[in-house]
């Protein structure tokens, strides 16, 4: 297994994006492909950015460090369509959570894939039939 694992709704996949990433803080003002954002990037300065940026991913620096979770949802709301990728510390428990943050994918590395096998992170890949909130509007 490679260094990373890329998990969507079908299961574990080799990393497919070939454009690397431009960490935030050394990001030109236009012209990037890709950006890293840390756990508290403010997301707001971006707003005039977002054109022309195929992926963002975000770190999770700790399973228990929600931010990403409300990075993504923002970005979303600001009208961000390219991929999206949480990054670190997620756990399969929290993937359907990712999904419906906004997330397309999650990247996690071969130590958490071994720990956490395909089967776990497959299980959750029904996110949208148990959504609470879908419940409770209906």
């Amino acid at each position: 297994m490679n260094a990373t694992t890329i998990v969507t709704d079908t299961g574990f996949a080799a990393d497919d994006w070939t454009g690397g990433f431009t960490p935030l803080a050394e990001a030109p003002a236009n012209d990037v492909r890709s950006l890293d954002l840390p756990s508290d990037a403010d997301v707001d300065r971006l707003l005039l950015r977002l054109e022309g940026i195929e992926m963002i991913r975000v770190d999770f620096p700790s399973f228990a460090d929600g931010r990403g979770f409300t990075i993504a949802r923002r970005l979303r709301d600001m009208g961000y369509g390219g991929r999206l990728r949480a990054r670190g510390h997620v756990l399969a428990d929290q993937y359907a959570m990712a999904r419906r943050s906004g997330f397309d994918e999650v990247e996690i590395d071969a130590a958490l894939a071994a720990r956490q096998p395909e089967d776990q992170w497959l299980a959750r890949a029904n996110w949208r039939d148990h959504d609470y909130r879908a419940a409770l509007r209906a």
